[in-house]
């Protein structure tokens, strides 16, 4: 059975990831990249769906944990009535193979330890055919894929498992290394002395990419910073893309049915990682996002997508994986994502803020991308008056939601404002007439006027919680009373338990069974809100409740459960540590994003 998704720790080498539990266990392993298939699966099923356990022998171990420093290297202590011992957990960075990499180094006594290793393929389905090469080589085969086992104690076969027994005493060091690669390739050569070298290498990595870092003081300055390297972790490194989690079907709910593939690179969260990478000093990286937004949505307007593969894929064929039981439970398991086909208004808007805060942020320009905006919004022109599946890809029946108005306002703000600043062509006095137009529109059929609040969606009484960004977009100034209105209205009745919920499943008709966790990236929004409108005490003291909930190496999912006091969704999840890292900013970094944004806008 595996572990809460806050019992786990990510290792990555930039293109890929791995989660591995307090226990010891690599429960989760997508080979060669985020979207790839699992060849360790225990996440979502049991040991049998695939898993790479090492851990003292004995039950009842004392366990805590740490990443070594400003790194992806997690350092797990395994404390016995017997000694101590250290595992060492990392993936260098992606040279020409990639490897999985645990050291076992004794500190104090000596501990019998046992390695298991369960290589399933294809989501913890196919038994691969292994095969030994030499005195301490393993291979493992099955169709295209290929993962090489060294090791430097002895390993046997057991129940299709491969398994070592063996005593570490102090001071002493047992290497394991777990290599990937195309079947029809020559066997790696596992050099294990060199996994030294690698600790080493992919220290310096680690150390030399945080000193890059624009630095904030104060008590959030290290869950920034590892906020910061998470984000890291989640950028595919080839292309520039940053997936949403490097997971699938962590549920939202225990035993419930929302369960989505997020090993894809969503548009809606584009403007804020833009900023977050700039403000943050990494310059390269906030170029890449952007120049992979120009390659991915290249093509026809009206088939822009909300979402894309790592490199740019637009297939992103959505199926069950019937054969796992889910995370405790819950199903399906689903692989892909059919919200790739659905529209959402608000992807336009967040091109054009991306673009525009490039242009303001001085990045290196790529003004081809200019005549491709002027396409987009020749395509927007016709279809934003259209309803559409929102922000948060509702399943049921699409509708004319205001923040997707919004974004459509902002998309002919910003071009507006890049045409007027850098002299760009367009139809300027056309584009000033329809965001005059759309803005008063949203204010006419977007707002209750008796409650003084925008609602989720035209004709709607639903709250939504994507309206605390209406300020930060700059689409009305944070001292409008209808701003204040929209706060207090969500405060009343999305807050739960001092956490901000998306919107009230139950009264939104989404096209799925109601129930969820608490959104935190739509809390930090919340924070956002307050300290754009006077209330940062408030906002600080949110930040803090959103920081207290990361677990002990700081990391985030995508939601919380107040009641069990669990963490719900994807994990790590980018969304949260990136609308963390944004808040942090606003409230003592000298650059703010969300002012940034807002002061775009208007």
């Amino acid at each position: 059975m595996p572990g809460r998704i806050e019992d786990y720790a990510m290792i990555g080498d930039c293109e890929t990831a791995a989660l591995v539990g307090r226990d010891g266990s690599i429960d989760w392993l997508c080979w060669p990249r985020f979207d790839s298939d699992a060849c360790f699966a225990a996440l979502l099923g049991t040991e049998e769906h695939g898993r790479w356990l090492l851990a003292p022998k004995a039950d009842g171990a004392r366990v805590s944990r740490r990443y070594r420093g400003e790194t992806l290297i997690l350092e797990t202590r395994f404390e016995t009535d017997t000694g101590a011992v250290v595992v060492i957990d990392f993936m260098p960075p992606r040279g020409s193979e990639s490897d999985v990499v645990r050291m076992v180094v004794g500190e104090r006594g000596e501990v019998p330890m046992r390695m298991e290793l369960v290589i399933r393929f294809n989501y913890g389905i196919t038994v691969p055919w292994v095969t030994r090469i030499g005195e301490k080589v393993w291979r493992a085969v099955a169709g295209p894929d290929m993962v090489v086992l060294g090791a430097s104690v002895p390993v046997h076969g057991e129940n299709l498992k491969s398994v070592a027994d063996f005593v570490v005493r102090e001071g002493q060091c047992e290497t394991f290394v777990l290599c990937y690669g195309l079947s029809h390739t020559t066997v790696p050569s596992l050099e294990l002395p060199n996994a030294h070298d690698a600790l080493r290498e992919t220290e310096q990595f680690w150390q030399e990419w945080v000193a890059r870092a624009r630095r904030i003081d104060g008590p959030c300055s290290a869950i920034v910073t590892r906020s910061l390297i998470t984000l890291r972790a989640l950028i595919y490194a080839p292309s520039g893309g940053i997936v949403a989690a490097p997971t699938t079907s962590l549920p939202e709910q225990l035993g419930g049915t929302r369960n989505w593939d997020y090993r894809y690179c969503w548009l809606r969260d584009a403007t804020l990682a833009l900023l977050a990478l700039m403000d943050a000093g990494y310059y390269e990286e906030a170029a890449a996002w952007r120049d992979w937004l120009l390659r991915a949505v290249a093509g026809t307007p009206a088939q822009m997508q909300i979402m894309y593969g790592v490199a740019g894929e637009r297939r992103l064929t959505e199926w069950q994986a019937d054969w796992l039981p889910g995370y405790e439970s819950s199903r399906p398991v689903r692989i892909g994502n059919a919200a790739h086909a659905q529209v959402q208004l608000d992807v336009y808007g967040e091109i054009m803020d991306v673009f525009h805060q490039g242009r303001a942020g001085s990045l290196r320009t790529v003004e081809p991308g200019w005549n491709l905006q002027l396409k987009l919004l020749e395509h927007l022109e016709q279809v934003w008056e259209q309803p559409d599946c929102g922000i948060w890809e509702v399943r049921g029946p699409p509708q004319h939601f205001t923040h997707s108005k919004m974004m459509a306002w902002v998309a002919f703000d910003r071009a507006i404002k890049d045409a007027e600043a850098y002299k760009l062509p367009g139809p300027i006095e056309r584009w000033r007439e329809l965001r005059a137009k759309i803005h008063a529109q949203i204010c006419e059929r977007g707002f209750d006027r008796e409650r003084n609040t925008f609602v989720q969606a035209y004709g709607s009484k639903n709250l939504d919680a994507s309206l605390l960004l209406m300020a930060e977009l700059g689409f009305l100034p944070a001292d409008d009373p209808r701003v204040h209105g929209t706060i207090r209205a969500i405060e009343s009745e999305l807050m739960y338990e001092g956490f901000v919920r998306r919107y009230d499943t139950v009264r939104t008709d989404d096209g799925l069974p109601p129930g969820e966790g608490v959104f935190l990236a739509c809390t930090c929004w919340l924070a956002n809100a307050y300290a754009m409108t006077g209330r940062e005490r408030e906002a600080l003291e949110l930040f803090d409740r959103v920081a207290s909930l990361a677990n002990d190496v700081g990391l985030l999912s995508e939601e919380y459960d107040p009641v069990t006091g669990r963490l719900m969704g994807n994990f790590p999840q980018g969304f949260s540590h990136l609308s963390l890292i944004v808040t942090a900013f606003n409230l003592v970094h000298t650059a703010k994003p969300s002012r940034q944004r807002a002061e775009a806008g208007g």
